[in-house]
C-alpha cells in the first residue's frame, strides 16, 4: 500500500459514522452503569475497546487533537504520518507491555517549585485514550454532583457557582483544604480495587501504573501515584477521590426535627471538589472540624493525606483564627457586612445583614500584573504594535476567566496599574521628550479617544474593564454529555465564559455542529475558526466568511484547499504560457 493511498484512506475515513458508533456504545455503558448492571457495563466496554471505530478515534485524539501531540515519550516518536496512524490504530490491543514514562519538570505557578510530568509513548497514549473511552461513561454515571475537575461538561466556573449558592443565604464556617501530592501518592492496590473493572483492563491499567519513569538516563520504579501527563491519569485520580461527598452525607445526614411544633431543616455540610482541591461548608464549627477528621481518615485508605500548609478553617463573614473568607480556584469568596440598603434577603424575605461577593484573589491579580510587567520590560525596544499583539491575548484570557463574578472593580484597578507600567515604558523610550508629546504618540488623546494605548489605524490595547460580567449557569445536578441531550450540551458550550464571542456566535449559527463533518461539538473537542475564502485570497474577517470546525476537520479542509489551489495554479499556467 503506497503512502499516497494510505493518506487518502486516513483523511477520507467516515469520521461521522465512527463517532456515532462509539457514542452509541458509550451511551449504553452510561445507562447500564446508572441502573447498576455491572455485567452489561463490562460486556459493552470490551466491545468498545475491540471496535476499530474507537481505535481510530483514540489515535486521532492523541496524534491530531491534543495540545501535547508533538511531545515525545521515551521512544522519541511524534508527528505520525497518516500511514503510521492507520498502523497504530490496527495494532492497538489490551495486554501491551507499557513503556516507562519520560519525566519532564514544569514550573508551578506562583511558586519556585517544579511539578513532574510523566509523558507516555504515543502507543501508550493512544491505548489510554481507548480505555478512557470505555471507562469514562461508566464513572460519569457514578460521580458525585459536586465534583467538577477533569470531567466532560464541567468546569471551575460550575464549582464557583456551586460555592456562591452555598454562601449566598447563610454565613458559614469553611474548611479550605488541599490534598498533598495527590497524583504522586495514590495507592495502586486501593485504586485498582475501587475500579472493579474486567481482569484484562485491570492488568493493563496496573501495567501503566507500575511502568516506571525515566528521568534523564535513569529509570525509577513507581510504587504509588498516577503519572501527571497521561491521558487516563485525571480520570483515575477522580475515581480515587470519588466518595468524599457521600461519606460526609453519611456522617451528617439532612434532618428535619420538630421544635416547638415547627419543622426545622438541618442541612448536611456542603463539599465541593475540583480535582485535589476542595472546600467543606457548614454553619456549625464543630461539624466542619469533625468533617476534617472524617476526610483525613477516609484519605488514608487511598494512601493520601491533607496538606497542612494549605488546609485551614475560616469563616465567610466573621474573622476566625485571624482570617475571614477564603481563596478557591483563583477567586476570593467572602461575605461583607452591609447596611439595610445593600443586604441580601433570605428565603423568608428578611434582610440578612451581609452581601456575598466572589472576586479575583489578590494573589492572582499580583501574578497577572507581574506577568504583564515582564512582557512590557521585555519589549522596551520593540514596536508598539508588537507589544499590543503580545499583551492582548493575555488580557482577554485573564479577564474572560474572571468575568463570571463580581470583578468589575478589580478590572478597573488592574487597568489603572497597567497604564502606569505602559507610561513608564513610553517615558523610557523617549527620555528627551515632554510627557505631552509621549502621550500623544502612544495614546489616542489627540484624536479624542482619551487614554487608549493604540497604533492609530491598526490596533489598540484591550482593557480588562471592557469585558462584560456575565453570570455562569451551573451544570444541572448529575447531568453528563453521555446522556445524549445535545440540545442542552451544545447550548451550554455557547454560553461558556472562556469561549470568545466569535466562537459562541458561530456555535449558535451552526446549531452546535461542525460545518465540515456535521457532528455535534463535544465539551473536550478543540474548535477552530476557518476562513471559507482565505485572507491571502481576498477573504474578509466577517461572519459570512467564517466556519467553526473541529481541529482535525480544519486540517482536512486546509489540505483540500491547498490541493485545489495547486490545481487552479496549474490550470492558469497551462492557459497562460510564458
Amino acid at each position: 500500500m503506497s503512502e499516497l493511498t494510505t493518506t487518502y484512506e486516513w483523511s477520507k475515513l467516515t469520521w461521522r459514522k465512527l463517532e456515532r458508533r462509539v457514542f452509541k456504545l458509550q451511551k449504553r455503558i452510561y445507562r447500564a452503569s446508572q441502573r447498576g448492571d455491572v455485567k452489561t457495563v463490562h460486556r459493552l466496554q470490551r466491545l468498545l475497546m475491540k471496535s476499530w471505530s474507537a481505535k481510530c478515534l483514540a489515535v486521532r485524539r492523541v496524534t491530531q487533537d491534543n495540545q501535547g501531540k508533538k511531545t515525545a515519550g521515551v521512544d522519541g516518536r511524534k508527528n505520525l504520518s497518516p500511514k503510521a496512524r492507520l498502523t497504530l490504530a490496527n495494532d492497538l490491543k489490551l495486554g501491551y507491555k507499557a513503556a516507562p514514562t519520560r519525566r519532564i519538570w514544569i514550573p508551578k505557578p506562583g511558586t519556585e517549585e517544579k511539578r513532574p510530568l510523566g509523558i507516555p509513548t504515543i502507543q501508550d497514549r493512544a491505548l489510554q485514550a481507548l480505555v478512557k473511552l470505555a471507562l469514562e461513561p461508566e464513572w460519569e454515571a457514578k460521580f458525585e454532583p459536586n465534583s467538577y475537575g477533569f470531567r466532560p461538561g464541567r468546569s471551575c466556573h460550575d464549582a464557583m457557582d456551586a460555592i456562591f449558592k452555598g454562601v449566598k443565604a447563610k454565613a458559614k464556617y469553611v474548611l479550605d483544604a488541599d490534598i498533598s501530592k495527590c497524583f504522586d501518592r495514590i495507592n495502586h492496590d486501593a485504586l485498582l480495587r475501587k475500579l472493579n473493572t474486567s481482569p484484562t483492563t485491570r492488568r493493563q491499567i496496573r501495567a501503566w501504573l507500575k511502568a516506571g519513569v525515566m528521568d534523564g538516563s535513569k529509570l525509577f520504579p513507581t510504587f504509588e501515584g498516577t503519572p501527571q501527563g497521561g491521558i487516563i491519569s485525571p480520570l483515575l485520580a477522580n475515581i480515587a477521590l470519588h466518595g468524599m461527598e457521600n461519606r460526609i452525607k453519611q456522617a451528617f445526614p439532612e434532618k428535619k426535627p420538630r421544635v416547638n411544633g415547627k419543622c426545622i431543616r438541618i442541612l448536611s455540610p456542603i463539599l465541593i471538589r475540583y480535582a485535589d482541591d476542595f472546600v467543606i461548608m457548614h454553619e456549625d464549627l464543630t461539624v466542619v472540624q469533625k468533617c476534617q477528621q472524617i476526610i483525613a481518615e477516609w484519605l488514608k485508605d487511598m494512601g493520601l493525606e491533607l496538606k497542612s500548609s494549605k488546609t485551614r478553617l475560616t469563616h465567610t463573614l466573621y474573622e476566625h483564627e485571624g482570617s475571614v473568607g477564603f481563596d478557591f480556584l483563583g477567586f476570593h469568596i467572602r461575605q461583607y457586612a452591609t447596611g439595610k440598603n445593600r443586604s441580601v434577603k433570605g428565603t423568608n424575605g428578611k434582610l440578612l445583614g451581609f452581601k456575598p461577593l466572589i472576586t479575583p484573589s489578590k494573589e492572582k491579580v499580583k501574578e497577572h500584573l507581574e506577568k504583564v510587567g515582564k512582557i512590557i520590560k521585555a519589549h522596551k525596544g520593540a514596536p508598539q504594535l508588537a507589544l499590543i499583539t503580545r499583551l492582548n491575548p493575555i488580557i482577554r484570557g485573564w479577564a474572560r476567566y474572571y468575568s463570571t463574578q463580581a470583578s468589575k472593580a478589580t478590572f478597573t484597578k488592574v487597568d489603572h496599574l497597567m497604564h502606569q507600567q505602559l507610561r513608564a515604558w513610553a517615558d523610557y523610550r523617549h527620555p528627551q521628550k515632554n510627557k505631552h508629546w509621549v502621550s500623544n504618540k502612544y495614546w489616542l488623546i489627540d484624536s479624542g479617544q482619551g487614554w487608549t494605548f493604540a497604533v492609530k489605524g491598526k490596533m489598540r490595547l484591550l482593557k480588562h474593564s471592557e469585558t462584560p460580567i456575565v453570570r455562569h449557569i451551573k451544570v444541572q445536578g448529575n447531568r453528563s454529555p453521555y446522556d445524549g441531550d445535545w440540545i442542552y450540551w451544545s447550548s451550554r458550550m455557547g454560553q461558556h465564559p472562556e469561549a470568545n464571542k466569535r466562537v459562541t456566535t458561530l456555535l449558535k449559527k451552526q446549531k452546535g455542529k461542525c460545518a465540515h463533518c456535521g457532528m455535534y461539538f463535544k465539551d473536550e473537542d478543540l474548535l477552530e475558526v476557518h476562513h471559507v475564502i482565505p485572507v491571502q485570497m481576498g477573504g474578509k474577517d466577517e461572519y459570512k466568511n467564517f466556519q467553526l470546525l473541529h481541529r482535525h476537520c480544519h486540517d482536512i479542509v486546509t489540505a483540500e484547499n491547498a490541493v485545489g489551489k495547486k490545481e487552479l495554479n496549474e490550470e492558469w499556467l497551462d492557459a497562460n504560457p510564458f
